[in-house]
């Protein structure tokens, strides 16, 4: 299909139109092993421009996929069918700061530190913090559900969103939620937005709830000679009632690979815990933090140490910050792929999930990680591989597989934070297929004519390898 080009500069001036070579191959791809190539990338810098350009693709049936960061692991704005990507990061205001209601209003590219630094003077934070903050937008944030590293006591944006603006696949512009903290006005369509990846709405606005600062934040480490017990461990705490704003696990390859890029010196042990509480009275936070470090040793922890310290906290904190980067240094050769990668458990099963993880890499040839915001059952991991070698594709392949039988297993979930899209769609159907008519019904109702991010979700491709083409070049191609 011929794209109208002229139209689109119409709505949106040439200047915010990108359809040479070395641009679409940048959007056709995402933090994800897929890539795809796009028709045309539009920039648009107001909402009626995206009206616009909705009405217009609509009429054409043309597929448009809304693109914030491009960080998403699991190929969310990989273009299947071509079509227009709607990259919303022009759209990047804050619009309102309200500390005396406890909220405030953006448009959908505002980076996530970019608000958070934005609402710091005035004594306020935004909680969700995926590890990609320094680039996500809120748009995609909401698009994924995305939590991060305080979800434990926070939890995920769906719990920080109170309402939002979103233009439909027609171009109607449509107000969802309240200002308010609690609502019982009929069906709560914005928070069926939240995580429905792109393919019901575009969002434009949001409405977020946002949380005091606390007076004090006091960071700890726990090592471990078995990855089991800090599994343990962090079962323990969740369910003694203590409310820790962190609880991270790293495990061994985890723990080599920031040490390889980053010499922090972190100890050889199979298992790190870090953990954190805050508050606004240093005795309570005091509380919270002798209460983990009890339970941690009786867990077998030991060398735990803790700060208040920001200096120390941040220089703690930095290799779990900066380990989905760090992992690829873990051997030469290997490359650190998201396949795999962030499904959540009953916090009992931490210690059988992390060790399964292991046992499935060992037995497929693959290494694999285990590491994640344990405290919110989430747990990541990465196949770490050799992308060039089809047959370390078959092994991938089989890993992933036992890796999500095993989740449906235990009574857990497919993903808690980074989606489903593309790599993850053939596990979640099997574990939500008696409610993916529902999701079509639903996705046929808004979206009757499916330009909307098609080809994602219930409706992705059953094989996530041959799904698209894979960003390696896979035996010598």
């Amino acid at each position: 299909m011929k794209i109208d080009l002229d139209r689109l500069k119409d709505i949106v001036g040439e200047d915010n139109i990108r359809n040479n070579a070395a641009d679409l191959y940048i959007y056709g791809s995402d933090a994800s092993v897929h890539v795809a190539t796009p028709w045309v990338v539009v920039q648009p810098k107001k909402i009626s421009e995206v009206q616009d350009i909705l009405r217009y693709a609509n009429e054409e049936l043309i597929p448009v996929i809304p693109r914030g960061a491009g960080s998403g692991m699991s190929g969310h704005t990989v273009p299947i069918d071509g079509g227009i990507i709607l990259d919303m990061k022009r759209m990047n205001r804050i619009l309102e700061i309200r500390p005396q209601d406890i909220l405030c209003r953006v448009e959908a590219g505002v980076v996530d530190d970019d608000l958070n630094r934005a609402l710091k003077p005035f004594g306020f934070f935004y909680p969700p913090a995926p590890a990609s903050s320094r680039i996500a937008t809120i748009g995609g944030e909401i698009a994924n559900n995305a939590s991060g590293i305080r979800s434990v006591k926070y939890g995920a944006t769906r719990d920080s969103v109170l309402g939002m603006k979103v233009v439909m696949a027609n171009g109607d512009l449509v107000n969802l939620g309240s200002n308010t903290r609690v609502e019982a006005s009929g069906y709560q369509i914005e928070r069926l937005i939240v995580g429905s990846e792109g393919t019901l709405a575009v969002i434009v606005e949001a409405t977020l709830k946002i949380v005091p600062l606390p007076k004090y934040r006091c960071l700890g480490i726990a090592s471990f000679n078995k990855l089991e017990e800090a599994g343990e461990a962090i079962s323990d705490v969740i369910s003694s009632g203590a409310s820790p704003s962190m609880l991270e696990l790293m495990d061994d390859v985890a723990i080599t690979a920031v040490n390889k890029a980053l010499n922090l010196g972190l100890p050889d042990v199979e298992a790190i815990v870090i953990f954190e509480a805050d508050g606004m009275v240093k005795e309570a936070v005091d509380y919270e933090i002798n209460r983990i470090k009890e339970i941690c040793e009786r867990h077998n922890g030991f060398g735990i140490k803790y700060s208040y310290d920001a200096k120390e906290r941040a220089r703690i904190y930095a290799g779990r910050k900066k380990l989905f980067a760090a992992l690829s240094r873990y051997k030469e050769g290997l490359s650190c792929t998201s396949l795999a990668d962030d499904m959540a458990v009953p916090n009992s099963r931490m210690a059988d999930m992390a060790k399964k993880i292991h046992e499935v890499a060992k037995r497929n040839n693959v290494i694999m990680t285990a590491y994640g915001h344990c405290g919110s059952g989430v747990m990541h991991t990465k196949i770490l591989m050799d992308p060039t070698k089809k047959e370390q594709w078959e092994d991938a392949r089989r890993a992933v597989a036992e890796i999500y039988d095993y989740v449906r297993e235990i009574g857990g979930t497919t993903s808690a934070e980074h989606g489903i899209a593309i790599s993850k769609a053939p596990f979640w159907k099997k574990e939500r297929k008696d409610s993916l008519e529902i999701m079509r019904a639903i996705k046929k109702a808004l979206d009757p004519n499916n330009i909307l991010n098609p080809h994602k979700l219930m409706d992705a491709p059953d094989d996530w390898v041959t799904a698209t083409r894979l960003r390696y070049p896979v035996g010598g191609r």
